[in-house]
């Protein structure tokens, strides 16, 4: 009989040195691989026969973790896409989330998100309690998703950035100690829950004046090498969500060796490792080739969540992927969830949730907004079979709404204005092409952008230089 370690990594990153001590912890155990969560948690599984050893080790190394359980949710964060996949200048800052942090004294028994609202890669209402980021210097909006309901709530007030500790504590202990009142129950009373918490703390609130505008949702592309100011950033994601352990054994090593104090993970069952010189990148080239990864997967394989440890979720997202790939479907602006367990809180645009009798459901958010909640059911009781069909035609019926709403709204003047200023160029050594109108989403490069003003760039695929490209049409 296997066990399965759950260890939340709270704000989804840890140092290099601890993550190495929990893998030797692993190792000794007699685990071979290390998978990450959709809250940037951390699992392996051992045999019985090595439970009593890897407590004692987790005794000793004073790691806090879960056994076939999943009692304490772990606190996910927007950390992971500081200076990589946001680069408003804003207040929120690597301090600021370190400091929230640290002001966590209990393990949050419901899920808590702290997110910039300038970003996509984090969802932002995954979580029970939600704290975004607002345009005020250490200011929160806050919203409450009520466990097992998809009621959302959001406070009049924001909160102050060292007080959401507090405040996570305070409507956690609300929410579990009055589950009659605010636990799974349709008709929640929104204001007799703030009444309530607002009167546990001693905390300065400021009213809510503005609400909330969250950004059109865009997932980064978040494989490979990347570059950013004079640094480079590596993402590393796995088809089958395993990670080799030897492999996170050196990556570990080589983060200490060349002075990288932190690795991220993030809600795509992935991990990123920042701050890479230039001098050091030839060495994590190294270590991807001598453990064969793979760092450049489509984007319409990199979209999907999927509920941690489910091997039919995984399957099915398998399989579909295939058949995307066969079907060369687009699938940008778009994200899918596979759901096998009611309310598991996983966001997408798209959803495909399990019904009896191993039949799925096809739905999609209002406007395919995945921040949202409204959810249109598209086709039901499909078997696993004929998924493909019909989400290739839902994503089709996506672009041509766009396309229709740009048709509509777009002016003879102004369509062929930007056909003339239209350019691409393509790449001499593997004939990569940079079109102006869809710019380059791997490079963090918005649509619309002159290629002649770009700075330091670099070919997504052959990392060639600028100077490798050449006008092809105009």
């Amino acid at each position: 009989m296997g066990h399965l370690i759950k260890i939340n990594l709270p704000g989804g990153f840890i140092s290099a040195g601890d993550l190495y001590e929990i893998l030797l912890i692993a190792e000794s155990a007699g685990a071979a691989n290390i998978r990450f969560g959709n809250r940037q948690q951390l699992y392996f599984t051992i045999e019985n026969s090595q439970l009593e050893d890897l407590e004692l080790d987790m005794l000793k190394a004073e790691i806090n973790y879960e056994i076939d359980e999943d009692l304490h949710a772990n606190i996910i964060s927007s950390y992971v896409a500081d200076t990589i996949f946001n680069h408003h200048e804003g207040w929120l800052r690597e301090g600021v989330y370190k400091d929230i942090f640290d002001g966590f004294d209990h393990q949050p028994k419901l899920k808590v998100n702290l997110v910039d609202s300038n970003q996509t890669f984090v969802p932002f209402f995954s979580g029970n309690i939600n704290f975004i980021a607002s345009g005020t210097n250490n200011y929160w909006f806050i919203y409450i998703r009520f466990p097992k309901t998809d009621q959302l709530y959001c406070f009049p007030s924001l909160v102050y950035s060292e007080d959401i500790p507090a405040l996570a504590k305070a409507s956690e202990d609300t929410i579990l100690q009055k589950k009659e009142l605010f636990y799974g129950r349709p008709d929640i009373d929104e204001s007799l829950f703030y009444k309530t918490v607002v009167k546990k703390l001693n905390v300065a609130f400021r009213p809510v004046t503005e609400p909330l505008k969250l950004p059109d949702f865009y997932l980064p592309y978040y494989e490979g090498f990347n570059k950013y100011s004079n640094k480079y950033w590596l993402g590393i994601y796995r088809r089958n969500e395993l990670f080799p352990l030897e492999f996170l054994k050196d990556v570990c090593a080589l983060c200490l060796k060349s002075r990288i104090g932190q690795i991220y993970t993030t809600p795509w069952k992935s991990i990123i490792i920042k701050g890479i010189e230039q001098t050091d990148r030839n060495q994590w080239g190294l270590i991807l080739s001598k453990y064969h990864l793979n760092i450049r997967h489509a984007a319409n394989e990199l979209n999907w969540q999927i509920e941690d440890i489910c091997s039919e979720g995984l399957e099915l997202k398998q399989q579909l992927v295939r058949q995307f790939e066969e079907a060369d479907l687009r699938t940008y602006q778009l994200c899918f969830a596979i759901k096998t367990q009611p309310k598991t809180g996983l966001q997408a645009s798209i959803i495909l949730r399990k019904q009896s009798v191993g039949l799925y459901d096809i739905l999609h958010t209002r406007d395919f907004n995945p921040n949202l909640k409204d959810e249109v059911i598209y086709k039901q009781h499909i078997k696993p079979r004929e998924l493909s069909k019909h989400l290739i035609t839902l994503c089709n019926a996506f672009y041509d709404t766009q396309s229709n709403a740009i048709a509509v709204t777009a002016l003879p003047e102004e369509t062929n204005t930007m056909k003339e200023q239209s350019t691409i160029y393509q790449c001499s050594c593997c004939l990569t092409r940079y079109d102006q109108s869809y710019g380059d989403p791997v490079n963090n490069i918005a649509a619309g952008v002159d290629f002649d003003t770009l700075t330091d760039y670099a070919c997504p695929v052959c990392e060639a230089p600028k100077t490798a490209f050449s006008l092809i049409e105009n």
